[in-house]
């Protein structure tokens, strides 16, 4: 027996990646690929891209209970070791001993490997005899040379031999020493020891099972390699010699045995205690040597309270077990007992989606040491293969096996009114590819099978872990099957042709006897793996896939397969049946019968069904179902016959598809029965099939009757109906014959084609290679008569009127020579096209056209007009023809002609680009002498142009710019050329403008009156633009900037920083008097104040400077400015009487309105010297001259003007004198100079009125006295101001208690 080798992966099976198309059918697909895949077994099919049907199933409600599976009770193999070591250690904890499993070469030895190589070589005496344990070391993978094979005889010797002695039924009545000497001390570590565990009962080995089965994973395995229930016990007896009688002495000596102990009880009198006096000792004596002696060594069972010598047992034992110990006789009963037939256990925890794939994925990860997506798969897959082969590594995982659609809902979309379908739903859930439609779709058998099928007809859903695995296999009544990964990790699959399924039967029987021997019906169970290494070394072939999202993979009929999930994902699977599947189906019956194995539906039914309702099958189906049935109608008749020459002759027809399974199962071979039975009036419940009809019981013939569901009469009706169906299609086949090989006389029309093809499609026929010439015909057929009509069509031949899309121009036209063999082609087809002789009179046509064409490409002058019709009546014949490129290229060498004379006609439009464009148009045209001549007119004309452009543009970008003269003499020189040129244009433009310039400055020059800023900033920022040298620019760029000076400076001198006012504004007489407003203080409301009187200063002044601008004259300037200041001084003195009169409203002052704010009066207030209204303090800026308390007090030092009459600063005299004697020289007229020469001249009078004032005797007088009354004030404020202090200091001396005890020492001092 080969040891355990690393895993070698099996070829892998076909995968098929098929079209949209070829995806449409799913049956036609998965038959046209049966011929390849079925060699394999099993074959992978990618769907196109883009198929990816949604995940249907409701993740939150789907809950399930796992399977729970042991890795190493899995394999066949291991299984079978398995169970021998459980029977080796219940051998010999019945008598009291635990089994430890020997280690020889650091590792554990195989006990199994051992006994069958023992066994192979002869038997334990052969081998010793002859000396071959040193071979059966060997052969067990150990080294040679030391001395392993004297070590494996000593364990052998210990272990196995008297288990082996057992087996065979070596009886005790004879005493046979086998180990005369005890065995070394160092032995005795190992092997068989005396356990002080608690005894097995009669439940030992579910128990002990049960023990090895805890849950526990890989890591507690790793800390403890030795399976649970045969674990190591150290103090294990010595074996002394064993007891061999034969079973005719054995029988004698237990009667003598019987007799002694009914001696023993015999009951003695005695009369002095008048009691009874009974001797148990006694009672006990050895089964084996019949003597009571040496009670001490007297072993009692603790089954049947037999005793034994521990000297007389098999083997002996050296001392008394401490634990439960069970006779020979007791050790054979229990040992002997039918093993239970193993099956997956359900795990005790429902699990989610969610839970199981975190239990899942955790399991993974930690059992690799790395995340779950980047595991190859080839690791997971020989550490699979690896752990099922361990007996020392148990390994436990649970997988969501055979789950029921119908309970939690498939993964794909389906109409069963639960939920409505969105998007794409409703696509996937009508497709033939959704698991929950194939079994059902037309072509399949299923579909006749009444009720729902779990599993069959109805998907099973599958979520896998990692090493999750599915054992070998074939699915029910041999049908095909088909699985979908919906999502996860890969899925791996192992699959066996059905050619080699007997095959694979065989060698798994062969390695391992064991299991089928108590389990004959074990691959049906799904519970047994065998290694496809092992598989392929008998010669079975075994085929491979990773079966990964998204991908089908397909199994055939009688293919058995197996597989394990990579990791955490989520399955679907179903079974279909075709037609090529009938003949397999009843095969598999007959192998059911003979295994005596229940079927799951009945085939006869089944084939019934279908040829009773003959107009429902698919034709090729129907052809399958006459064989089928002819076969079977054979087959029961023959039957029949033999039942009634047995003499039965009742006989009873009933409608078995009524009764329920269950109760028409044959009593001997469990097949379901449908066309017939028999059953016998002692029992009248049971009922065998025809094929047992000889062992339903031992009545007489007359007591039986035949019970059928159609009479002998029926048949041939039933077989007719479908044979008609099937027959339908000759008649089919033959019509489409004649009409394929008509000759030219008698062609059908393309319609009666059709018809035929019509009936076909409607009545399924085979896809074969007439129905394929058939549709190929009529295809071709349909596109002579597309191509025919757009060829004749004459929307077609005006098309040319419209612009041409994509498609149309990369559409392909017929070619002269296609359109000669198109013509024989629609006169060749086997029907009749009625566009054939139109095409015919069209490539007359053509031959016409292309004489035409000659004739004027022959022309020395090509003519625009003529070419263009022949193009048109070329184009619209929808050919490719060869003349067609030639005329256009004519056409396009006459229309640049025409363009370019054309153009030279008129010289405006001729710009450069433009000749460019025409020359690069005429150089991709073929060459012609016209077209030359022409070119090299454009190209001298282009050159010429392009250097009076470049000429024109240097001037324009100089830098110095040229003067007039220059410019004029070559706007003259390039004003002859005949085209459009843009440089020159404007350099002309430039010089006219910087005439128009000059004139004016010197106009300006030359009045009267000087220039306004505002005129010659205007006339500078025109010069500045003109690419010309003029003369006068600089003169008034001097001008200018002087001017724009002597306003900066005059700013600088008037307005304050952040003024919102414009020099003149400040310099002349205000008009918004009465307007209040200020930006410092409360501005959200203030703002619309500001705008306001901001409007009014604006509306002024605009007159004020319209008033300048239109009067030219400076004496009108002044007289306008003298009629504003007596407007502000009428507007000032109303204003100041209006606010004196407001301090009259004492009883309505709440109603009287102050200040900027415009609200009552409150708090500090101030009132302007000049307006005479009162501010708020916080609403206005304090002067400067003091502060609050200074003012309250009343000082007549400060003065205060509100900002509204206060609006700038107040230069002193002598500066603005010197401001005036500047803009004397400056020779620009300035709207502000004016302004301030005005306001200037009123300073100057007022200065001479107030002189004039203060010269006279009485104002001078009244001034001395003021001045006298103003000191005499100032003095007595200061004294005012020391009287206060003194009093202050007295008060704070009265309230210290310091000074106050001092004044009353020294009172005269103080005062």
């Amino acid at each position: 027996m080969a040891l355990f080798r690393e895993f070698q992966a099996p070829p892998e099976c076909p995968v098929f990646e098929p079209s949209w198309q070829d995806f449409s059918d799913p049956f036609s697909f998965i038959h046209k690929i049966r011929e390849i895949a079925e060699n394999t077994g099993l074959c992978k099919i990618r769907p196109p891209q883009g198929w990816q049907p949604p995940f249907a199933c409701d993740v939150r409600s789907f809950r399930f209970t796992p399977r729970v599976q042991r890795l190493n009770e899995l394999e066949a193999l291991t299984r079978v070791k398995l169970n021998f070591l459980d029977q080796i250690a219940k051998f010999w904890e019945l008598q009291g001993c635990r089994l430890r499993l020997p280690h020889v070469e650091r590792r554990v030895l195989d006990l199994y490997l051992l006994s069958k190589l023992v066994s192979a070589e002869g038997g334990f005496e052969v081998v010793c005899k002859e000396k071959r344990w040193s071979r059966i070391s060997s052969r067990m993978g150990f080294p040679a040379g030391k001395g392993v094979g004297s070590l494996l005889r000593s364990h052998f010797e210990r272990i196995l031999y008297p288990y082996e002695l057992f087996q065979s039924g070596a009886s005790l009545t004879s005493v046979h020493r086998l180990y005369p000497e005890a065995p070394d001390p160092e032995d005795v570590d190992e092997g068989i020891g005396g356990g002080e565990e608690e005894a097995a009962d009669e439940d030992e080995e579910k128990e002990r099972r049960a023990e090895r089965r805890s849950p526990r994973r890989l890591k507690d395995e790793r800390e403890n390699t030795e399976p649970k229930g045969m674990q190591v016990f150290s103090g294990s007896p010595q074996l002394l010699g064993l007891d061999i009688m034969t079973a005719a002495d054995e029988e004698g000596f237990l009667r003598k045995q019987k007799h002694m102990r009914a001696q023993a009880f015999a009951i003695k009198m005695r009369p002095r205690k008048e009691v009874l006096e009974v001797n148990y000792i006694d009672l006990y004596m050895c089964m084996a040597c019949g003597r009571g002696d040496e009670e001490d060594r007297l072993l009692l069972c603790d089954g049947c309270d037999d005793s034994y010598h521990t000297f007389c047992l098999i083997p002996p034992l050296q001392d008394v077990p401490k634990g439960d110990w069970r006779c020979p006789k007791c050790v054979a009963e229990e040992c002997s007992k039918p093993r239970e037939a193993f099956g997956f256990e359900q795990a005790v925890r429902e699990y989610t989606l969610q839970s199981f794939g975190e239990m899942a994925d955790h399991f993974k990860s930690d059992y690799f040491n790395m995340p779950v997506h980047m595991v190859p798969t080839e690791l997971v897959e020989k550490e699979f293969w690896r752990l099922v082969s361990s007996i020392e590594e148990d390994v436990i995982v649970e997988y969501g096996a055979d789950i029921s659609s119908k309970d939690v809902g498939s993964g794909f979309p389906v109409r069963d009114g639960k939920r409505k379908l969105i998007g794409d739903e409703d696509e996937y859930a009508s497709s033939g590819w959704n698991l929950n439609n194939m079994p059902v779709l037309e072509q399949s058998v299923l579909t006749h099978i009444g009720g729902d099928i779990s599993g069959m007809k109805l998907p099973w859903l599958y979520v896998g872990m990692c090493f999750s695995s599915f054992c070998w296999h074939i699915e029910d009544h041999w049908s095909y099957s088909i699985n979908y990964l919906h999502w996860g990790e890969p899925k791996t699959w192992y699959g066996v042709p059905a050619h080699a399924a007997e095959q694979l039967e065989s060698v798994m029987k062969k390695v391992a006897p064991e299991l089928f021997d108590s389990q004959p019906d074990l691959l049906h169970q799904l519970v047994t793996l065998m290694n496809p290494n092992l598989l392929m070394e008998h010669g079975v072939p075994v085929y491979r896939t990773n079966q990964c999202a998204g991908e089908f993979v397909v199994t055939f009929p009688r293919a058995y397969h197996s597989g394990f999930n990579q990791g955490y994902n989520f399955a679907e699977a179903v079974n279909f049946c075709t037609a090529d599947w009938l003949p397999l189906g009843r095969q598999c019956v007959a192998h059911y019968r003979r295994l005596q194995r229940y079927c799951v539906f009945s085939h006869e039914e089944l084939v019934c069904k279908m040829a009773a309702d003959p107009d429902s099958l698919d034709v090729e189906l129907a052809a399958a179902v006459v064989r089928e049935l002819s076969e079977m109608i054979e087959e029961e008749s023959r039957l029949r016959a033999a039942v009634q020459d047995t003499g039965v002759e009742s006989s009873e027809q009933e409608v078995f598809e009524l009764v329920p399974d269950d109760e028409r199962q044959c009593w001997k071979c469990k097949t379901t029965c449908f066309l017939s039975a028999l059953t016998c009036s002692c029992s009248p419940q049971r009922l065998v099939c025809l094929h047992h009809a000889a062992e339903l019981c031992s009545c007489a013939a007359s007591n039986k009757c035949l019970r059928f569901r159609y009479d002998q009469d029926e048949f041939p009706a039933m077989l007719h109906g479908v044979k008609s169906r099937a027959q339908s299609y000759d008649t089919w086949a033959r019509r489409v014959t004649e009409a394929l090989a008509a000759d030219s006389k008698c062609k059908k029309d393309l319609i009666e084609l059709k018809v035929l093809l019509e009936d076909a499609e409607d009545r399924k026929y085979p896809e074969n290679g007439l129905l394929r010439s058939l549709r190929d015909t009529v295809k071709e057929a349909e596109t002579c008569s597309s191509v025919a009509q757009l060829l004749l069509s004459h929307k077609q031949r005006h098309r040319r009127e419209r612009p041409e899309s994509s498609a149309q121009k990369a559409r392909s036209k017929l070619t002269v020579e296609e359109l000669k063999v198109f013509v024989e082609q629609l006169y060749r087809l086997p029907c009749v096209i009625s566009q054939a002789r139109h095409v015919k009179e069209l490539l007359e046509s053509v031959q016409h056209f292309h004489e035409r064409a000659q004739a004027a490409l022959a022309d020395s002058t090509p003519d625009s007009g003529k070419l263009q019709a022949l193009l048109e009546l070329g184009s619209g014949l929808e050919l490719e023809l060869p003349e067609l490129p030639r005329l256009k290229q004519e056409l396009q060498q006459a229309r640049w002609l025409d363009e370019v004379r054309l153009t030279l006609a008129e010289p405006q439009r001729l710009t450069l680009e433009l000749m460019k464009r025409l020359i690069d148009s005429g150089v991709g045209l073929p060459p012609h002498h016209a077209v030359e001549k022409a070119m090299a007119e454009l190209q001298e004309l282009l050159t010429l142009s392009e250097h009076w452009e470049e000429r024109a543009r240097a001037c324009l970008q100089a830098r110095p710019r040229h003067s007039l003269l220059t410019l004029e003499s070559i706007v003259m020189e390039a004003k002859n050329i005949p085209a459009y040129l843009p440089n020159v244009l404007a350099l002309r433009d430039a010089l006219h403008k910087a005439k128009e310039w000059t004139a004016r400055v010197e106009a300006i020059q030359n009045g009267s009156n000087y220039s306004y800023l505002e005129q010659l900033e205007g006339l500078l920022a025109r010069g500045r633009s003109i690419p010309v040298r003029l003369e006068a620019l600089p003169q008034v760029e001097s001008q200018v900037a002087s001017a724009r000076a002597w306003r900066e400076r005059t700013a600088r001198t008037f307005l304050k920083k952040n003024s919102t006012y414009t020099l003149l504004q400040v310099l002349s007489p205000r008009v918004d008097i009465g307007v209040y407003g200020t930006s410092k203080s409360k501005r959200k409301r203030v703002k619309e104040l500001l705008e306001k009187e901001r409007g009014l200063e604006l509306d002024a002044l605009s007159d004020l400077e319209d008033s300048v601008e239109d009067t030219r004259d400076p004496a009108a300037v002044v007289a306008a400015f003298k009629a504003r200041e007596q407007q502000e001084l009428e507007a000032i003195h109303s204003l100041r009487a209006a606010n004196l009169a407001k301090m009259a409203l004492v009883e309505r002052i709440e109603e009287v309105k102050f200040c900027l704010c415009r609200k009552t009066a409150g708090g500090f207030m101030l009132q302007c010297e000049l307006c005479r209204d009162w501010f708020h303090g916080a609403c206005v800026p304090l002067p400067k001259a003091g502060s609050q308390k200074k003012l309250v007090s009343g000082s007549k030092e400060c003065k205060f003007l509100c900002p509204l009459c206060q609006r700038s600063r107040r230069p002193r005299l002598e500066t603005i004198l010197s401001l005036l004697v500047s803009l004397q020289k400056l020779p620009v007229r300035l709207p502000e100079g004016e302004a301030l020469q005005c306001l200037t001249e009123r300073a100057m009078g007022w200065q001479d009125r107030a002189r004039q004032a203060l010269a006279t005797d009485e104002l001078s007088s009244a001034l001395a006295k003021l001045s006298v009354l103003s000191q005499r004030m100032v003095e007595l404020a200061a004294r005012e101001k020391t009287e206060k202090i003194i009093n202050a200091e007295l008060q704070k001396a009265a309230a210290n208690p310091d000074l106050q005890a001092r004044h009353f020492r020294y009172p005269r001092l103080i005062e």
